[in-house]
């Protein structure tokens, strides 16, 4: 608990003092108090708002017993297994197979799966990935990884309009340095995000296969989705790649944010682990 929450304080005031470099570089010492204002504010916001924005953002509609008992049961199962409050469950209308968990703590967390993962995994499978993503919840991992995911965006946002920000003439930065600092900001934002990602799904893998029982089933819904989702474009997830590292496979395309910037290990080394488990 103290572990997951002195993160969240250090990417909190990573994420504030980067928005007030930002703001230094295209405003001078205006846009840096306006800009450490402005991340104090959407700090705040994101630790209220930031899963209901996500969830909204891929159109995630929400489900019951009557409407989806498959995946609700499951996940009811699954939640009563790890000693979890009952989360909200949505089904994301997506072909390429995926899952994520968000919220702010247990009780008042989500989890979503897309159609595509629920076609093409068996049962076994579905529940080795929800139980991956209650881990998640039970890790409080979910408030991070959703504030790491709104604030990133938000970067890319006033770096991408640093040129009209703040400053009068005398203020204002070499245009050169202004635009260095529109492609580094968002590059600075997912490296944050790299930083307590990475670790994060490999104890939620382990504590999805305690949960679950079944560490071999993780492992092989995890090489399955690897081998179709790349050929499946998410496009949302393409439109907001700050949100890539929430899922339980990175969405995005073979291009260079997924090479330069993967926010998951390597899913081979994430199965080995898993086959050892078990």
């Amino acid at each position: 608990m103290f572990g997951n929450w002195m993160k969240t304080s250090i990417l909190m005031a990573g994420i504030v003092a980067l928005f007030g470099a930002v703001g230094a570089a295209i405003g001078g010492q205006q846009g840096m108090l306006l800009a450490l204002v402005f991340g104090g504010a959407m700090n705040l916001w994101a630790y209220w708002f930031s899963d209901k924005m996500v969830l909204k953002m891929y159109r995630a509609r929400q489900v019951d017993a009557a409407s989806s008992p498959y995946l609700y049961n499951m996940v009811k199962e699954l939640a009563g297994r790890a000693g979890l409050p009952m989360p909200k469950v949505y089904i994301i209308d997506e072909d390429q197979p995926n899952a994520f968990a968000t919220g702010r703590n247990p009780d008042n967390a989500a989890v979503a799966a897309t159609t595509g993962i629920m076609k093409m995994l068996s049962e076994r499978e579905l529940r080795g990935v929800m139980a991956h993503e209650l881990a998640h919840v039970k890790h409080r991992d979910i408030l991070i990884s959703t504030m790491s995911a709104t604030v990133a965006g938000a970067i890319s946002m006033l770096a991408n309009f640093g040129m009209f920000f703040g400053g009068n003439n005398d203020d204002r930065p070499n245009p050169v340095v202004a635009i260095a600092m529109m492609i580094l900001a968002p590059m600075a934002g997912m490296i944050i995000q790299m930083a307590i990602s990475r670790t994060r799904e490999f104890g939620a893998d382990r504590g999805g296969a305690e949960i679950s029982g079944d560490p071999h089933a993780l492992a092989d819904a995890l090489a399955k989705i690897d081998a179709y989702a790349r050929g499946i474009p998410m496009h949302t997830a393409e439109r907001h790649p700050e949100t890539a590292q929430m899922m339980i496979m990175n969405p995005l395309s073979g291009g260079g944010l997924r090479g330069l910037f993967s926010t998951h290990p390597s899913t081979e080394e994430r199965i080995a682990r898993l086959r050892a488990m078990g």
